[in-house]
């Protein structure tokens, strides 16, 4: 059985993440996310969403900018986003997660900062993960470089 089809009969899904791309607020293997079917609304910037990515796999991640015919996503932990998101492809909004065995809600002040703070510093992290980046390939060179003088 895929999301679509649970969600369709149930409404709603409580399950674990897989990899690393909506750190640090979901850890993969530690915290579970909740979503609900979508209820047709226009999504809005910092909404967590399950979507869609053929061919056949599903992606939790964030809406970062709402266009007028699609979204623009992006995970967490990324640097790259997703252009092109309809909303025909999102099957599922989050609407909570567990973390320690303790179910949060959205609505909750923490979430709602953290949300505020990943927003509003997007450019910011994308940069600095991109600098680390090309550091690390950086000093990648030169060590081959010095092991081969």
């Amino acid at each position: 059985m895929n999301y679509e089809t649970y969600l369709r009969e149930n409404g709603s899904l409580t399950y674990t993440n897989v990899g690393v791309s909506m750190l640090p607020l979901l850890r993969e293997g530690k915290d579970m996310f909740i979503v609900s079917k979508r209820n047709g609304k226009r999504l809005r910037a910092g909404d967590v969403v399950l979507y869609r990515r053929p061919p056949s796999s599903y992606v939790l991640h964030r809406v970062i900018e709402v266009r007028e015919k699609d979204y623009v996503i992006l995970g967490d932990n990324c640097i790259n986003k997703e252009y092109g998101i309809r909303d025909e492809d999102i099957i599922a909004v989050m609407t909570g997660y567990v973390r320690n065995g303790k179910e949060h809600q959205l609505s909750e002040f923490g979430y709602r900062f953290y949300t505020f703070v990943w927003m509003h510093t997007i450019t910011l992290r994308i940069f600095i993960k991109k600098c680390k980046i090309r550091l690390s390939r950086l000093k990648k060179k030169i060590r081959n470089k010095n092991s081969s003088a």
